[in-house]
């Protein structure tokens, strides 16, 4: 198992975390799978899938998994990028889908999969807290998945301001 199978990419919003895990996974041999989360409710998110996919070339394979990340990993072959865990959270928590299950499921397809894998998620415990019961719930429950993947995590990068810093 290479020092690399299972990379972990935390930041911000707009902190450079999906570019830099497109770099990295770039430097594994094409072609590359990119296990999307993001659902497009509205116009904006729409035009931030837009500017993801238009990174992306004919050597990406894009698999949309909002809810099911765990499958998408089992049949994914080749070097994989996630993007993102914080949105795949999201849409568990408004499906109230049970999080123990799901994390678990999630940790077991990681520990199956070849890799290479790189993960994007968001630091999201740096602001304020959040004035509502189910911000809090999210915030709480992002710390913890992202505790659980960078356990796992052979590498994590904190993206700052565009800039690497390795954790681990």
């Amino acid at each position: 198992m290479s020092s690399d199978r299972l990379t972990l990419v935390l930041g911000g919003a707009r902190s450079g975390k999906s570019r830099h895990a497109e770099a990295l996974i770039s430097t594994h041999s094409a072609p590359w799978t990119y296990i999307a989360t993001a659902q497009a409710f509205d116009d904006e998110m729409r035009a931030r899938i837009d500017e993801h996919q238009a990174r992306r070339d004919a050597n990406w394979r894009t698999v949309d998994a909002p809810l099911d990340l765990p499958e998408a990993l089992a049949a994914a072959e080749g070097p994989v990028l996630v993007d993102c865990l914080t949105l795949w959270l999201s849409n568990l928590m408004l499906g109230g889908h049970d999080l123990k299950t799901a994390f678990l499921a999630l940790q077991e397809a990681l520990g199956a999969v070849a890799g290479p894998v790189v993960l994007v998620s968001n630091e999201v415990g740096l602001s304020i807290v959040p004035d509502n019961a189910l911000g809090r719930a999210f915030r709480d429950e992002q710390g913890r998945l992202n505790q659980r993947i960078a356990a796992l995590a052979d590498r994590v990068i904190f993206m700052v301001a565009g800039l690497p810093m390795v954790v681990k």
